[in-house]
Formats: structure tokens, sequence, C-alpha cells
């Protein structure tokens, strides 16, 4: 039995987690961890979440992956970490935004713990209607083939047919319309998770800073500036400040 939501994890038995390791098979073999995967699943299933947090976590620094960072998540989830859980649930649909589980997950954390829904621009929503890494590679081909069929014809001496310009026009039509998805994954890349409980947003970047706000675990937020060990983020209800680096994390940096 696959764990669905969060709702109910403790039916995951030892049977589920031999299945739970077979529905993500590939990244986890093809890396070489099946055996760490398999004794993480063992962990969870046996109710050790602490134990199969860390190594979900390890296994996730060494080989990234939806379905890893999905049971991390879980992990998390169930160790009381609400904010790691979201953190962890966040970047499996970065990986994989098909995953009904993992969207699944998310939706009851937030309801649990009454956080707002990302505000996302309309070409972040585009962004996020292909797996990042795909939008990268349908720009890159589109233009290089509307190029090529623009080019080649005349250095090649080929006779000119219409096909060759539908070609090329459709390829740049394809090209143009990843640009906007291409700036939604950027913008969407500075996005992150609070990981505290209350994180403190202060006015300036010390610590002796007055408090403007205090923000609840999972709540997702903007980076927009930098400085020393502190971020300047924007939250809901534009709630703005300076936050601890080690207080918060972005979902596109693992």
């Amino acid at each position: 039995m696959e764990v669905q939501t969060v709702i109910r994890p403790r039916f995951l038995t030892a049977l589920g987690a031999m299945l739970l390791l077979m529905a993500f098979p590939t990244p986890n073999r093809a890396s070489g961890v099946a055996e760490p995967f398999r004794a993480a699943c063992e962990a969870y299933a046996a109710g050790d979440y602490a134990q199969a947090a860390r190594s979900f976590a390890a296994l996730a620094r060494t080989g990234p992956a939806a379905g890893v960072f999905h049971n991390l998540g879980n992990a998390e989830w169930m160790c009381g970490r609400r904010g790691h859980a979201i953190l962890a649930w966040e970047r499996a649909h970065w990986m994989d935004p098909y995953a009904a589980n993992t969207k699944a997950n998310l939706r009851f954390a937030r309801h649990q713990a009454q956080l707002p829904s990302p505000d996302l621009a309309w070409y972040e929503i585009c962004s996020t209607w292909l797996p990042v890494p795909l939008w990268a590679w349908l720009a890159f081909l589109a233009f290089w083939l509307a190029l090529a069929m623009m080019v080649l014809p005349g250095v090649r001496r080929w006779r000119k047919a219409d096909w060759h310009q539908g070609l090329a026009a459709a390829s740049l039509a394809v090209f143009l319309l990843t640009v906007p998805a291409l700036v939604g994954v950027y913008t969407r890349s500075r996005m992150g998770v609070v990981l505290a409980p209350d994180a403190p947003l202060r006015l300036t970047p010390t610590r002796e800073a007055q408090v403007l706000f205090r923000l609840p675990a999972g709540e997702l937020a903007r980076v927009e500036r930098e400085r020393g060990s502190y971020l300047y983020i924007r939250a809901a209800n534009d709630a703005a400040g300076w936050l601890d680096r080690a207080e918060f994390s972005l979902i596109a940096a693992p």
C-alpha cells in the first residue's frame, strides 16, 4: 500500500514499504541506492520516523528525486517538523508537478496549519505545467530547430520548400511560448519555506532588531535581498522583513 496522504500513514506496513519502493524505481536503482531506499522505507514502516527522515534526507542529498522528497516529507511530518515536511513536498512538486499524492499532502498540510496557498503570477502558473528541466530542453530544441530551418536551406543549397518555413515558424512559436514559463521558473526559484515555528521577521538584519511579524513553520515566502546571515523575505499579506538564513530554505536549492 502506497502512502496516499499524510492523514493515515500508520497503515504503511512492511508490504507497503516494498510497494513504496517499487513506486519510484528508476531514480533510486539507477543511482545505486536501492538498498538505502529500502532501509528508509522499512524504518518508516516500523514507526521509526526520525531514522526514516535521516535516511531519506541522506538519499536526497546524494540523488535528489521526487519520490525521495515525497517520502522525506511524510517522515518529517510524522516527526512533527511541519516546516521541513512542507519543504520536502514542495521540492517533490518542483521535480514532478504531476504527482497527485504530493499535491494532496501539500493541500492537507496547509489546511491543517491554516497556511495560505502560494500566490503565483500567471507565468509562474504556466511554469508548473511541465517539469522544470523539460522547459529548458523544449526552449533549446525549438530555438535551434527554428534557426536550422531558416539557415540550412541556403547553406546546403536545398530547394526551398513550404515545410521548411512552416517548421521554422512552428518552432519559433514554441520557443516564444516557453519564454514566460522560463521566467516563471526563475522567479519561483526565489521562493522558499519557513522552517522554524514562530520565526521572527525583523526590521533590520541583526538579532537585536525589532520583531515586525512572526511567521508559522511551512509558510511560503520570496527572497528579495540577502545580507550576511539574513534574508529579506516577503510572505503572504505583504509581510516583509529580515529572517535568519537558518530558519528558511529555498525550494529550488536542496
